[in-house]
């Protein structure tokens, strides 16, 4: 009954929501001729993201590759194309793909890059609908026309200069309209980010430099935790704003202009939190949403940290716990889902928990896709993706059956509880259980996971305990999963342990005695090139014959 008037009035709220945003989208509509056009750019905000000189020559050559897929389009226009995908289409709109065109700086790219500008113009400029008007597509594109407009404009006309000006101002206005019906998160965070670099980058009044540095300001205090983490969970998220918030800090000090009051001490706030989730091959854990970090774009980040220091034990806003010995690292998920708009993302991982030994990883969530549609990117979400215990295959978290709200979490993980202890022969340890199944099944999963001080052993208890009294409609099978990363290669030693090796010969054992350890196929969503095969190690029980399994895992050599 709950969770029906729960998905309710999430429902109402959703459909009230679009409705305003329909209103303000006509009535933006009616009025888009009154732009005032800037006759020129003020600046553009460098882009700290990496420039690859093969994919402008590719794209010089009529061939676009993006989000995995290949367009090939003869040198037309892409945009007079039904494109391969929609991840393809929201790569291609949001014109990220500009900075590469910087790598050859030549009149031709400048002439190839300013050609595509226009033909969006022609075609998209005026329609103010589907994917190339979406909220967040626009606020990207606002960003890269911002930092790439010196590749686009070099020796533009002076027709061409008005048309991209008189676009670009419109999508500012567009994305001003837009903010208030715009679900908090990311997409509104980078919409906050984009108008306040237009408001620097571009002729304006003070009043409205003030009050886009003031918007801000309200996303650092609403999306950005104290520990530094993202409201969302999500520790690519951090990242992701930074490669963006950065180079609108610098702009804003080389302009002279006062900064917004939260945007120096939020950045600082947010690199501990980075530096948190990283694992020992230098790659972000996979957590809530997380997929695959390019090492360069991370660097890049973190060459501008100047609070670098060991990470913390534990981020107690995010709820998430850390335990590090020697050269391996274990990152868990101690915390519920968030709620309001994050509850369209994230994952139903709670206690999943990662493990990462000198240059690799080797226990890991799923992760979720970049390039996948979205049946994938659900299925990522489910605690089934997750290194965690799952009972009678549902999810701990239960999610929407409704595409119309994104299939956000209606039944979500009410209480987690984290009690963590070192003790004295250096061993730290975390026990951590959550609620999820109460409701369902009166079951109470507890996990404890414990490491060495030398970091060389690891071991595990997953406790399924059932409620007293409550009777159960179906027998309780329990799945234990440990997926492991797709450069690990398996080995089954025996019937209640496997060998774990890594390509450069690190070697771990898992064993769960007196348990049958099963080596099944997997899915691994979060690989730089797409989603790939993988293994994961399964332990399954019965609650009727055992309600708790004790693992381990060592290293050898």
């Amino acid at each position: 009954m709950q969770s029906g008037r729960r998905f309710a009035s999430m429902y109402v709220r959703e459909a009230w929501r679009r409705a305003l945003r329909r209103v303000a989208l006509l009535r933006l509509k009616l009025f888009r001729h009154s732009v005032n056009v800037p006759e020129r750019l003020i600046v553009a905000p460098t882009d700290l993201r990496s420039i690859d000189s093969h994919v402008a020559d590719e794209i010089l050559n009529g061939r676009f590759l993006l989000a995995g897929r290949m367009l090939e389009t003869g040198g037309k226009s892409p945009f007079t194309f039904t494109l391969p995908s929609r991840p393809f289409a929201t790569r291609l709109h949001s014109f990220g793909w500009l900075r590469h065109m910087r790598a050859n700086k030549t009149e031709r790219s400048s002439a190839a890059a300013r050609a595509i500008v226009d033909s969006w113009l022609s075609i998209h400029a005026g329609r103010m609908e589907g994917i190339a008007w979406e909220i967040d597509i626009t606020a990207q594109r606002v960003i890269a026309w911002l930092s790439h407009s010196p590749v686009v404009l070099q020796n533009a006309d002076r027709g061409f200069y008005r048309r991209f000006m008189k676009s670009l101002a419109f999508q500012v206005r567009f994305l001003h309209r837009m903010a208030p019906y715009t679900l908090g998160g990311l997409e509104l965070f980078r919409l906050r980010i984009a108008l306040a670099m237009a408001s620097v980058a571009m002729p304006t009044r003070a009043a409205t430099l003030r009050r886009a540095a003031q918007a801000l300001d309200r996303e650092f205090d609403s999306q950005i935790l104290p520990d530094g983490g993202h409201i969302s969970r999500n520790p690519r998220i951090g990242l992701e704003l930074l490669l963006d918030l950065l180079p609108l800090r610098q702009t804003y000090v080389n302009l002279g202009h006062d900064l917004p009051q939260k945007l120096i001490s939020g950045i600082d706030r947010m690199y501990p939190a980075l530096r948190f989730f990283r694992h020992q091959d230098g790659d972000l854990a996979l957590f809530n949403g997380a997929t695959s970090t390019l090492a360069n774009e991370l660097i890049s980040v973190l060459r501008y940290d100047e609070t670098a220091g060991q990470p913390f034990k534990a981020l107690p806003h995010s709820r998430y716990q850390r335990l590090s010995g020697g050269k391996t690292v274990i990152i868990a998920d101690a915390g519920t889902p968030p709620s309001g708009g994050a509850l369209r993302t994230v994952h139903a991982g709670s206690l999943s928990f990662e493990m990462s030994s000198g240059r690799h990883r080797f226990i890991v969530n799923s992760g979720s896709p970049k390039f996948a549609g979205h049946r994938y990117v659900q299925m990522a979400r489910t605690t089934a993706a997750h290194s965690t215990v799952i009972l009678n295959d549902t999810s701990s978290s239960r999610f929407s059956p409704s595409p119309f709200l994104n299939h956000a979490i209606t039944e979500p993980v009410k209480t987690v509880t984290v009690d963590r202890a070192e003790t004295e022969d250096g061993r730290d340890s975390i026990k951590l259980s959550h609620d999820g199944y109460i409701r369902a099944f009166g079951v109470l999963h507890e996990r404890e996971l414990t490491l060495n001080a030398a970091g060389s052993i690891v071991t595990g208890r997953d406790r399924l305990v059932v409620r007293e009294g409550h009777q159960s409609d179906e027998p309780l099978k329990a799945v234990a999963r440990f997926h492991i990363h797709p450069a690990i290669v398996l080995q089954q030693s025996d019937g209640e342990s496997v060998m774990l090796t890594a390509p450069d010969g690190e070697s771990w054992l898992f064993s769960a005695p007196g348990n049958e350890v099963l080596i099944t196929e997997d899915i691994f969503f979060a690989d730089s090139s797409g989603i790939c095969g993988s293994d994961q190690i399964e332990i399954d029980f019965d609650l009727a014959e055992k309600t708790e399994i004790r693992w381990f895992l060592s290293r050898k050599g």
